[in-house]
């Protein structure tokens, strides 16, 4: 009986998998050293772009850059920061965000967003949206957002 243990336990589909999930084991650990709060995508009428606010923690001992968003509802998704210079408000896109080992990297207004621009299926406030944060290192933060008016955030 010992034998067939052994016999089944060594199948190519038996070494599959148990690769398959260490790889992916391996892909949620690193993602536990990230702890996303609070998301919320502002949305605004029509076809104008929604704003992403949430918080971010990085509780690995490194610091990790963001580098770029996704979501299937959007077809573009980038990082901008809000400012204000002599009275004039202005916005521009942050190509990679640095978060040091132990901080938290606010995203809210009047400060760094997420900007979902053309947007590709109706919305509506209480809808939920999946969107997924890419790093530099390769890791992936997969985050719901739920929808907002932009009323309740100020």
């Amino acid at each position: 009986m010992a034998n067939r243990f052994m016999n089944n336990a060594t199948t190519p589909s038996t070494w599959i998998c148990a690769l398959l999930t260490l790889l992916l084991s391996c892909g949620m650990a690193q993602a536990q050293d990230l702890v996303l709060k609070d998301a919320k995508l502002s949305l605004l009428p029509g076809d104008m772009p929604g704003a992403g606010y949430f918080s971010l923690q990085n509780r690995s001992a490194e610091t990790l850059t963001l580098v770029g968003a996704e979501s299937d509802v959007f077809k573009n998704t980038e990082i901008h920061m809000s400012m204000e210079k002599d009275g004039m408000a202005s916005m521009q896109a942050v190509p990679a965000l640095d978060i040091a080992a132990g901080d938290n990297l606010e995203f809210a207004p009047k400060g760094y967003h997420l900007m979902f621009m053309n947007r590709l299926t109706p919305l509506a406030v209480g809808d939920d949206v999946e969107v997924i944060l890419h790093f530099s290192d390769g890791q992936q933060l997969a985050a719901t957002f739920e929808v907002v008016s932009p009323a309740t955030l100020l």
